[in-house]
């Protein structure tokens, strides 16, 4: 497996030109590298005009590895390959690195770059990638691959003393400015003085130039980076302190979901709590994310806290709120889960209502976190939730309640990771350890950890309460003098509860009334969608996700209306509901492409993961028919039209399944306002959604597929 690295941007407050000065410095070797043994040049090339200058060199380090693990290698020195080119004239440095020792078992590849800051010009940045791939090693691979990562690790921390070192021995010589190069007016002379072109090896076994990665000084940047990239400083002074790896994870991930989700880049801190939920393991964290993100599209949970409108019950009967904060600025929830009438709650309002109330509960936290990270100047990805259990009893754990309690705690797991800091349970009573063991097993093992249970009155005393709340903000019925703006709660009425019949139906309401819809797309029987277009230059716009699979995706046009759909209803589960995901096909098999129907856009391959936004102008009147297709190698794709049989075999086959989540819209051309990217119309129910996301900064063209 290839080991990948990718380091945030790092900012300089000094020019260019004094950075590589204080380069130079470190060859032939470092007195900060003492593994750093010497290097060598073995190739120099100068531009005619000095602009740019080409150095090759031959490194030698010391293996700073087990004994064991030399005596297998047979070596006690490794060597490596520096290429090295300075561009004075756009003030950039480029440095290439590959490893020569056992290039036949180990591939390492490193390129580091030196490079102006965009916005300002006496500063510089560093950015650094670099991949290392065991291919053989004596039988220890995985060892050997854990070590080297290790030991790179550490050489990157190490490093970022390097250049601020130096840069204090300039400073001490008198040394505070160098001047930039300027194309030379006479020919140059024959002598050249040797410049800081190359690149010494850091502290490690197999990446040499790891020191290179250096922590700016603080700097006065805004969220974000030189060309939409982390920076350095607003990764620790927004997302708190992380590893060179964890930075690496977070910056490929967000790179990820750059290429596949354009325009719809969730924020960084959200991102970071599902490679943390993951322990940074960037597949994982991938996969959960993109179920999170589908799922959230899907159910408009990003609306949610402007949309939903709690009902009155709830306002008068659910006994929790938000209450100042914790003493590490985290913002507090109080629920008095013993005072609220669960039983009476699922009975007039449904296990629906009481979810989309927790979920508002989540997303109002994810608010107050960004607040309180504003407010207090650091870094608060999380909240401390306290509960009160004064008053459980039997009554609480009547099993349809059990159910929804339960069923709210797996939502809010995987689509809520990490967003707990400390859960504070107090006065707990003998019932308690019934209901702990009905739900703990629902609960993440990271998520259990930070609970803590104290029975009666135990918060009162020292390693309670007032270890992880203020005094002036306990609240008056826990013994403080801070009021509580949480209703008492109270017994719901009977009368206003409802039958099962009706709480069922509102429940299907509330989770179906979405303007996304779902499909399933098999080997050999593809989902099809028709729109009727009366009028010419009308926009059919789409959005889809696939959230399954590879899928082909055609738009075709037909003067013809096809028959009757034939449909093939298949069962889907989804966290929240689980309506039937339909295939529909509509092209019959006995049209011929080009006579019957024809193809209006190049036909896109989409994989799993993606998300596609796109637009087509019609240009003429008829029926134009949207398809997914299934996508499979050369090797095993097969004729459009397959038997029956074929058919009936590939659907029990969930490799052979993909699955779709797609939107569409049809506007008039007075109401088009550009591609999907960009819509403004104000009778579009899409360009509501796009409006709440972060569009892409280049428009794609509006009769094209674009992604």
């Amino acid at each position: 497996m290839v080991q990948q690295y990718q380091s945030p941007v790092r900012v300089y407050k000094h020019p260019f030109e004094l950075i590589m000065a204080a380069y130079v410095r470190r060859f032939p070797n470092c007195p900060l590298i003492p593994i750093f043994v010497d290097s060598e040049v073995v190739k120099e090339e100068h531009s005619d005009d000095g602009a740019t200058v080409f150095i090759e060199r031959r490194c030698k380090v010391e293996a700073d590895a087990p004994r064991l693990f030399k005596r297998m290698a047979g070596v006690d020195y490794l060597y490596f390959i520096h290429k090295n080119t300075l561009d004075r004239r756009e003030r950039a440095l480029h440095i290439e690195v590959v490893n020569e020792t056992f290039s036949n078992r180990v591939i390492v590849h490193e390129i580091c770059n030196y490079r102006v800051h965009p916005e300002n010009e006496e500063w510089t940045c560093f950015e650094q990638t670099a991949s290392l791939d065991i291919k053989s090693f004596f039988g220890f691979e995985n060892a050997a691959e854990k070590l080297a990562m290790k030991q790179y690790a550490n050489s990157i921390k190490k490093g970022k003393e390097i250049i601020e070192y130096y840069l204090k021995e300039l400073e001490d010589e008198g040394v505070t400015h160098v001047p930039r190069w300027s194309p030379p007016q006479a020919p140059p002379p024959t002598a050249r003085l040797q410049l800081p072109l190359t690149s010494a090896p850091a502290n490690a076994i197999l990446v040499p130039t790891a020191e290179e990665t250096l922590s700016a000084s603080p700097t006065d940047l805004p969220p974000g980076s030189p060309d939409d990239k982390l920076d350095a400083d607003y990764i620790r002074r927004y997302l708190g302190d992380l590893t060179p790896l964890q930075e690496s994870c977070l910056i490929r991930l967000r790179q990820w979901l750059q290429e596949t989700h354009k325009g719809k880049i969730p924020k960084d801190q959200h991102v970071l709590r599902f490679l943390r939920a993951r322990d940074f393991n960037l597949e994982k964290a991938r996969e959960i994310l993109c179920q999170s993100l589908t799922w959230r599209k899907q159910h408009q949970v990003d609306f949610l806290l402007d949309s939903w409108e709690r009902p009155q019950l709830l306002h008068d009967y659910y006994t929790g709120g938000w209450h100042h904060h914790d003493r590490d600025g985290r913002p507090l929830y109080i629920l008095r889960l013993g005072q609220m009438d669960t039983k009476g709650l699922v009975r007039a309002l449904g296990e629906e209502s009481l979810l989309r109330q927790v979920l508002s509960i989540n997303e109002e936290g994810l608010r107050r976190c960004e607040e309180n990270t504003r407010v207090f100047g650091r870094p608060i990805s999380c909240w401390t939730c306290l509960v009160d259990l004064e008053g459980l009893n039997m009554r609480h754990l009547w099993r349809p309640g059990v159910k929804a309690l339960l069923r709210i705690i797996e939502v809010v797991e995987a689509n809520y990771p990490e967003t707990l800091g400390c859960l504070l349970i107090l006065r707990a009573p003998r019932v308690f350890p019934v209901l702990w063991t009905l739900v703990s097993p629902f609960i993440d093992e990271n998520t259990r950890k930070k609970f803590l249970v104290y029975a009666a009155n135990d918060y009162q005393g020292p390693g309670g309460l007032v270890d992880y709340i203020d005094r002036e903000v306990i609240p008056d019925f826990l013994g403080g003098d801070c009021l509580c703006e949480i209703p008492e709660g109270g017994m719901v009425p009977k009368s206003l509860y409802r039958t099962a019949e009706t709480l069922e139906s509102e429940e299907l309401r509330l989770w179906t009334d979405t303007i996304y819809k779902t499909a399933s797309v098999f080997k050999g029987a593809p989902h099809e969608l028709l729109i009727e277009i009366s009028e010419p230059s009308s926009v059919i716009t789409w959005d889809f996700d696939v959230c399954k699979g590879d899928v082909i995706f055609n738009i075709y046009h037909s003067r013809r209306a096809p028959q009757p759909p034939k449909r093939d209803v298949q069962g889907a589960h989804s966290s929240i509901v689980s309506p039937a995901t339909n295939n529909m096909q509509l092209i019959d098999r006995s049209w011929i492409l080009g006579q019957d129907y024809s193809m209006v856009e190049t036909a896109l391959t989409c994989k799993e993961g993606e998300s596609v936004q796109g637009s087509h102008v019609t240009r003429w009147p008829g029926f134009y028919i949207l398809q997914w297709r299934f996508h499979c190698s050369p090797a095993c794709s097969t004729s459009s039209l397959p038997r029956v049989d074929d058919v009936l075999a590939s659907l029990q086959v969930s490799s052979h399944k993909c699955k779709v989540m797609f939107y569409t819209e049809v506007l008039g051309s007075e109401d088009f306002r550009g591609s999907m990217t960009s819509l403004e119309s104000s009778h579009s129910g899409f360009s509501q959604l796009s409006a709440a996301t972060t569009t892409s900064s280049q428009s794609q063209s509006s009769s094209t597929v674009s992604r």
